[in-house]
């Protein structure tokens, strides 16, 4: 990758609103539209996410969002790389930094909700490299076979690498 930086960002400024437009096309186009918990721009202006982009010179690569769930607990948001920028680190570089901000924050746990079919296997290996064990359903969801529900422990007394050991699977839930 060139010169990126990772930054707060605006989701309602131009090339940001239609690269989540392309995700939400794609997040439709490969699951039922119940099982679509995609947020839209009203939803990442909320004042509980935080929505950060990575940009290589200026271009929008890709976008990602932490929502703070309770004072705890926070849920990975909205990550998307653009398509000509796949398989060059951005996504991770976007999760690594979610996790730093978790981590800032005195967060204990960083939970997401990704998709079960075989389209979103590339998410759930990046996911479960970087430390992300499967769970049953958190926060308002529900058991879904559409959905694969990931949790990971963040201690803010560690440097980053040294919490990335994967946490222990809890339960899973039964799924219809």
């Amino acid at each position: 990758m060139q010169t990126s930086v990772i930054a707060p960002d605006d989701p309602r400024a131009p090339d940001v609103r239609q690269l989540l437009e392309r995700h939400l096309a794609l997040m439709n186009a490969q699951s039922p539209p119940e099982d679509v918990h995609a947020l839209d721009v009203d939803g990442l202006v909320d004042p509980s996410v935080t929505f950060v982009s990575l940009r290589s010179e200026g271009v929008l690569l890709g976008v990602a969002a932490l929502k703070q769930l309770d004072a705890t607990h926070a849920e990975v948001k909205s990550m998307h790389t653009a398509e000509e920028a796949r398989g060059r680190g951005v996504g991770r570089a976007l999760l690594d930094h979610l996790l730093g901000l978790a981590r800032e924050r005195g967060l204990e746990r960083v939970s997401l909700e990704t998709g079960s079919q075989p389209g979103f296997a590339p998410a759930r290996a990046l996911y479960a490299r970087a430390g992300f064990a499967e769970c049953g359903p958190f926060a308002a969801y529900l058991p879904s076979p559409h959905s694969t529900f990931m949790t990971r422990v963040v201690d803010p007394r560690l440097a980053p690498a040294e919490d990335l050991v994967p946490t222990p699977p809890a339960p899973v839930a039964e799924r219809a």
